[in-house]
């Protein structure tokens, strides 16, 4: 599944069935990391093609679906070097600055300080100084963390306890073992125990399990051990993103320990989280489709409604999760997934083979998978069948899960939480800046 930005309570989510101590002897289950609508590479890949335009023009609701001009393949795209971003103009930064500090809640602690990251971060990433593209960022912090930098998480402690020793007794460790293992020094000179104990925030945990994984071999634990902790920050940053994101567009800051730890600052955690929001072309009709994206993955909008076509093409329903693929460890698996199968059995109407069809499906991650034959041949062949245009984007259907929610909430719950604050914000906008 790609980057699923749940709510700030995906850490506990990630705390309570995350390998606590295993340390994830897999790898994320998420594809690589995207830019620009470029796949980024895996850590020890060669880096992708650089984006040149962040992000498309500011949506308008009522304006037609539009088919984008023809772009090359993925794989013509030749690698470029990051290039610096262009400065803005004094008055450019003057006339941003002050419609930000406009749109920004009156009351909320260190506005001055929240103002200089997201402007900074805006800068960096080339994103221009609008209400739309302002209004999407501050509602996705206000959504994720209602602007606390590192916010507090009741009951991590009794999560992590309970985790360890579920994880122990699986591997047939007995408890009395874990305990005595805990009891040990950590390098903040209190013990692991102890630490456990006082945990408060993510990037705490964070910082607990860097800790563990380091001295794996000093705690007698015989288990490997690796962070598990995967999102972090006032945005719920991915960090397997942010680190792919550096590596092909050059990070404003200076990096004093890793881009993990950058994750759970406030600058880098903003600076991420507008970068997996923006900093992508789509052809959405409306912001709140991006919504749905940072909480389901890039592209999940657009998939869905590519799904959504071909269950009118189908008599069996179709998931319309976004996902058109099986992925595992983050990459395409070969097992086929439910839309892929269906695709195969419409093979022959749509006019494509098997492998031309998983060729195409390789692209779902991009915005050059709406130019390829299989995108098209849906389309044509669903509204044809329909006899009108169909949408070229719909909600993903996606159950979020938690230990801590107890009703059913969903992507597009989400989305539209985060839209509600995003047209409160766009209220706030000065009539006197000309916006």
């Amino acid at each position: 599944m790609p980057y699923r930005h749940t709510l700030n309570v995906k850490l506990l989510a990630w705390a309570a069935s995350a390998m606590i101590l295993t340390g994830c002897a897999t790898t994320p289950s998420t594809p690589a990391p995207i830019v620009d609508g470029q796949v980024m590479p895996a850590p020890v890949a060669q880096p992708a093609p650089a984006p040149t335009t962040p992000v498309a023009s500011e949506p308008a609701s009522s304006a037609p679906y539009v088919a984008p001009a023809p772009l090359p393949p993925v794989a013509t795209l030749p690698p470029v070097a990051p290039v610096p971003p262009k400065q803005p103009t004094a008055e450019q930064e003057k006339q941003g600055r002050a419609l930000l500090h406009a749109l920004l809640p009156s009351k909320m602690k260190d506005r001055g300080g929240w103002a200089d990251d997201i402007f900074n971060a805006f800068t960096a990433l080339k994103i221009p100084y609008t209400p739309t593209y302002f209004c999407s960022a501050l509602a996705v912090i206000e959504q994720e963390s209602t602007w606390q930098s590192d916010p507090v998480v009741p009951g991590l402690d009794k999560m992590v306890w309970q985790q360890m020793e579920e994880r122990a007794a699986k591997y047939g460790i007995p408890g009395f073992a874990i305990q005595a293992a805990m009891l040990k020094t950590s390098p903040d000179g209190r013990s692991y125990k102890a630490r456990i104990d006082a945990l408060k925030t993510e990037t705490q945990m964070n910082q607990l399990f860097e800790d563990m994984a380091s001295e794996v071999t000093r705690l007698g634990l015989p288990m490997p051990m690796k962070n598990p902790i995967r999102t972090g920050g006032p945005m719920q940053v991915s960090v397997e993103f942010a680190e792919g994101h550096a590596r092909v567009w050059p990070y404003p800051y200076t990096v004093k320990d890793s881009i993990r730890h950058e994750v759970f600052t406030r600058r880098g955690g903003v600076y991420f989280g507008i970068a997996i929001l923006l900093h992508y072309r789509n052809n959405y009709p409306a912001m709140i489709y991006r919504f749905a994206d940072y909480n389901a993955g890039r592209f999940s909008s657009r998939n869905a409604a590519f799904q959504q076509a071909i269950g009118r093409l189908q008599r069996d329903k179709l998931s319309q999760d976004g996902d058109l693929l099986r992925y595992e460890q983050g990459k395409p698996a070969a097992s086929l997934s439910e839309t892929e199968l269906a695709l195969h059995s419409l093979g022959e109407q749509l006019g494509l083979s098997d492998q031309e069809i998983r060729r195409d499906l390789m692209q779902e991650k991009t915005l050059q998978f709406e130019q390829t034959a299989l995108y098209r041949a849906v389309f044509e062949l669903a509204e044809r069948k329909a006899g009108h245009k169909l949408p070229r984007e719909a909600m993903p259907q996606i159950r979020l899960n938690s230990p801590k929610i107890t009703r059913k909430l969903t992507t597009e719950w989400f989305a539209k939480r985060v839209d509600g604050r995003y047209q409160t914000c766009l209220k706030r906008t000065p009539a006197d800046l000309g916006f």
